[in-house]
């Protein structure tokens, strides 16, 4: 049953969150803005031309990338939307920014969650990269010219240092109104579904999936859920949140990290790309598959170092 009780504590919930968000999402997004406006991006892209060849794209190539791994999947878009480029190359782009975009913003929350800041940036490169190098290496079609569908664009272009100063705050400002208008109501509804029991049903019902994944909370399905859905940054809220409450072991919070960071909003990460004229069914089908059986194997790699620990100290101990 509902009372002022449960909209007082989803309320807090909500307002504890966005000031954890907050205080990371709104430095990083006014400053990599600023420096959109700067040669600093440009830097960024000299570092990846080499390695565009390697991956069958070309060096131009890199300019969306370098975008997409520092701002977000919009910037990245708008950037291929200007190149001439093939269907392959579109898609071997849109599978590595799938897997690897807004890395600053995303990775700082990760830590927020308690994990090594090297884990999330190690696994979402290192995946966007053997990702392409596959597709380029097996797939032998896609030549034809890209046929791009239409895509809004930001008629916003700022030339004096005010106005760049004060666009970035306005950005940074949408990133945090953007958190509020999706983590207010999804802690409030999270704080009635718990209330309501339904959470316990919710568990209970995804027990076998938490159980493929090697999470031994059947709780965690929560977080990973919204992390699905909503994406990494207000995800982490909600394992912010519930791993307080629910007090989740450094495997299942690590576990939960490596499938967010894999497989993240994916609703919004997949049909971003429709305008580009690819077949987006492959891009969620990857991408979930991959998170799937890298999560797996972490937690089987990660019970088999458990097991040889505890096989050693009790040796030692003899």
């Amino acid at each position: 049953m509902m009372t002022k009780e449960t909209w007082k504590k989803g309320i807090m919930s909500g307002v504890k969150t966005t000031w954890v968000l907050g205080k990371v999402i709104f430095p990083i997004t006014f400053i990599v803005t600023i420096l959109n406006f700067t040669p600093v991006i440009y830097w960024v892209v000299r570092i990846f031309y080499p390695l565009m060849k390697w991956i069958g794209l070309p060096g131009e190539a890199a300019i969306p990338l370098a975008l997409g791994y520092l701002l977000n999947l919009y910037a990245a878009i708008g950037a291929i939307l200007s190149l001439h480029l093939t269907v392959k190359h579109v898609f071997i782009l849109a599978m590595m920014l799938s897997f690897a975009h807004n890395l600053l913003v995303e990775t700082a929350v990760a830590k927020k969650i308690g994990v090594h800041v090297m884990v999330p940036i190690g696994i979402r490169i290192g995946l966007s990269f053997l990702a392409a190098f596959l597709i380029h290496l097996f797939w032998n079609g896609g030549g034809e010219a890209a046929q791009y569908g239409l895509v809004a664009s930001s008629t916003q272009n700022p030339e004096t240092w005010t106005e760049i100063v004060l666009f970035a705050i306005e950005k940074a400002l949408l990133g945090i109104w953007q958190i509020i208008i999706i983590v207010f109501p999804l802690m409030l509804g999270i704080q009635i579904l718990k209330d309501l029991h339904v959470i316990e049903t919710i568990s209970k019902w995804l027990e076998p999936l938490t159980r493929i994944l090697g999470l031994s909370s059947g709780k965690t399905s929560v977080p990973l859920l919204a992390g699905l859905i909503f994406g990494l940054a207000y995800g982490a809220g909600v394992i912010i949140e519930s791993a307080k409450e629910e007090n989740f072991s450094k495997k299942d919070l690590y576990l939960l990290s490596i499938f967010l960071v894999a497989s993240h909003a994916v609703i919004e990460d997949t049909l971003i790309f429709v305008p580009l004229g690819i077949n987006v069914l492959y891009l969620l089908l990857i991408r979930v598959s991959v998170a799937f059986l890298m999560t797996i194997l972490t937690a089987k790699v990660w019970q088999r170092i458990i097991i040889h620990t505890d096989f050693v100290m009790k040796g030692e101990a003899k």
